[in-house]
């Protein structure tokens, strides 16, 4: 007798599928993921080795560890919450990403950016963009 096979159930669910799901924990520590790392847009960690800012992008991560997402809202992390506007970006949604993630960055230093999403505690690396290009802005005093 075979077995019958039903609809698949990895049909992709909405990350952010309630209110809760975007509440920050105010009690846990910010958690890093490289799990939706996008290898076909910005640059790879690679390429920042090279250019010598790997070192300097863990160690803004590794200051944001232990602290909680929330008390680390800042100038230089700021949660955008949707995806960019196709005029404002060089970057397409990644299929791998929901839909309705909160988009958020990272400054390391001058233009260099860790863009990824943030789910309670947990800031999921995406892009690393050494040149500013997930959201493009005008310059400023210049």
């Amino acid at each position: 007798m075979s077995k019958k096979v039903g609809k698949s159930k990895n049909k992709r669910k909405p990350l952010m599928a309630g209110a809760s799901e975007r509440e920050f924990s105010e009690d846990k520590e910010f958690v890093i993921s490289f799990k939706h790392l996008d290898r076909q847009q910005g640059q790879s960690l690679s390429d920042w080795e090279s250019l010598g800012i790997l070192s300097q992008a863990i160690e803004t991560l590794r200051g944001y560890c232990g602290e909680t997402l929330h008390s680390r809202l800042d100038n230089k992390f700021t949660i955008y919450g949707k995806f960019p506007p196709s005029d404002k970006t060089d970057f397409t949604h990644p299929k791998h990403v929901p839909e309705d993630a909160e988009w958020a960055r990272i400054h390391v230093n001058g233009k260099v950016c860790i863009v990824g999403h943030v789910v309670r505690n947990i800031f999921n690396v995406v892009f690393l963009d050494k040149d500013h290009r997930f959201w493009i802005s005008e310059k400023k005093h210049t």
